[in-house]
């Protein structure tokens, strides 16, 4: 694989083109890991959990892009009187900080605008023009669902290209306001229906099923903080439809779940290894799908896609040959090298998984 500018520009090429060779030592190579719901606040500090340096080692858990799904944990947050200006002052803010300068190298799409009653078409331009595109139903107040305006935000957010999540199922760590079953998500119609498995609560098994039956178009997105049977249910949903490209992942954190470098690691692990899906199939609900679904580059392994990428394999004392089979296993991989638009970020070993068998080497 040959890499100019940060950009992936050929494949099957010989190394003698290269300034720099890595040879992977027979490891696997593959799309960095897109952690699709996140909550930062500001830079790598997270009140949540009061730790700092966690987009560091989500880092070196395999994490080379992250996606906000809102900036809801900063102190102080007024959830109860949460109003247009404050919202979308928010939002342009995180934008304009963790979301620029990429804290460890790490991809931060942040400034994710939280949806609230009182928005105008007036604000979804400002918000365009400041480069905001993914939008978050979490506080909005429900009891005033029938007049029809959280279906207008939906509108003008596909006017402008703009993602629209929403929380489902039971009530957040920060208190959302309704319980989001079946007849709220399908009467809302969002792009991406966030934890559909858990967050932690989910909503019933029965309303899982028809949830995703009745919106056919919307992404179905599971996080850690899943309740562990739903997913199963999910993914059996989505396996009997053959609608797998409707799966993202996530680790809904930092947050009550934790803080969980190693988490999408985990979420792999966890479908392939207990709900049966192929490892490829996995890792792709964790990288091109996200990306796919957020309107993101990257995701896949491809020309003309930034150079995201991990190498890693089987560490000491697995049973797997290749990384392909660590998750079939739901074994932990060691992860050796981590590169972010061609730049090697972690080289070596991880610091938070144990090494692989065999590292990559840089000449």
């Amino acid at each position: 694989m040959l890499i100019e500018d940060g950009v992936i520009t050929e494949i099957g090429a010989q190394a003698e083109a290269a300034d720099i060779v890595i040879d992977a030592a027979g490891q696997s190579v593959m799309p960095g890991l897109i952690d699709g719901h996140v909550h930062p606040t500001v830079g790598e500090w997270t009140p949540a959990q009061n730790s700092t340096g966690w987009v560091r080692n989500y880092l070196h858990g395999g994490t080379t892009s992250m996606v906000s799904a809102g900036e809801l944990h900063i102190p102080g947050l007024p959830f109860e009187d949460l109003t247009p200006r404050l919202v979308t002052g928010l939002a342009t803010l995180a934008k304009r900080t963790i979301g620029s300068y990429r804290p460890s190298g790490v991809k931060v799409h942040a400034g994710t605008l939280l949806l609230v009653r009182g928005l105008t078409d007036a604000h979804f331009d400002t918000l365009a023009d400041d480069g905001i595109s993914q939008l978050k139903f979490i506080f909005y107040d429900w009891s005033h669902l029938e007049d029809g305006e959280a279906q207008q935000y939906v509108t003008w957010a596909h006017e402008r290209r703009m993602t629209v999540k929403m929380h489902s199922g039971g009530v957040s760590r920060s208190g959302s306001s309704r319980v989001a079953g079946h007849e709220l998500v399908t009467a809302v119609s969002p792009d991406v229906i966030a934890h559909i498995s858990g967050g932690p609560i989910p909503m019933p098994d029965d309303e899982i099923v028809r949830t995703i039956q009745d919106l056919p178009e919307a992404t179905v997105e599971v996080c850690s903080s899943m309740n562990y049977r739903a997913t199963q249910v999910t993914v059996d949903e989505l396996v009997r439809t053959n609608q797998l490209h409707r799966l993202t992942l996530g680790t809904d954190t930092p947050g009550g779940t934790g803080v969980i470098p190693r988490g999408m690691l985990r979420n792999i692990g966890y479908l392939a290894s207990v709900c049966g899906l192929s490892p490829e199939l996995a890792i792709a609900a964790g990288t091109g799908n996200v990306a796919r679904r957020h309107g993101l580059p990257g995701g896949v392994l491809t020309v003309g896609q930034p150079a995201d990428l991990l190498i890693l394999g089987p560490i000491t004392g697995s049973r797997a040959t290749d990384v392909l089979e660590c998750f079939q296993l739901g074994d932990l991989p060691g992860i050796s090298l981590v590169m972010v638009d061609g730049e090697i970020l972690v080289s070596g070993r991880s610091e938070q998984t144990p090494p692989p068998t065999v590292g990559a080497t840089v000449h």
